[in-house]
């Protein structure tokens, strides 16, 4: 079993940047892939990043490549998003997830484990 709470979010203005971070519990966090997903009132759950259990290979959506990195900390047992150069579009609840998810790094039922949700504003 795992737990996940995500924190860090808040109201930023335009090309502000904000780190979130989502603490786990249980053994074996290390195991599992690590996600970042958001949603906005009226649309899909949409994948954000993920980040392999070795963090040897990360993953972004074409959104928020190159303004957005992941990074795990095992030890820690946390994982990061941060989050550079946001703009309004970035508004969203953001949620952390965890699982073993293969290929499917992007595929939100293949995510076993999911944080509360932190919410992030980017004003213009």
């Amino acid at each position: 079993q795992v737990q996940l709470v995500e924190s860090g979010g808040g109201l930023v203005q335009a090309g502000g940047s904000l780190r979130l971070s989502c603490a786990a519990s249980g053994r074996t966090f290390s195991s599992y892939a690590m996600g970042w997903f958001r949603q906005t009132p009226g649309k899909e759950r949409e994948f954000v990043a993920a980040i392999r259990w070795s963090a040897a290979f990360t993953y972004y959506a074409d959104s928020v490549k190159g303004r957005f990195t992941i990074s795990r900390d095992n030890a820690k047992n946390t994982v990061y998003l941060q989050m550079n150069s946001l703009k309004p579009e970035d508004t969203a609840v953001y949620y952390c997830a965890a699982g073993s998810v293969g290929d499917s790094v992007s595929t939100q039922r293949f995510y076993k484990y999911w944080g509360q949700g932190t919410q992030v504003t980017v004003s213009s």
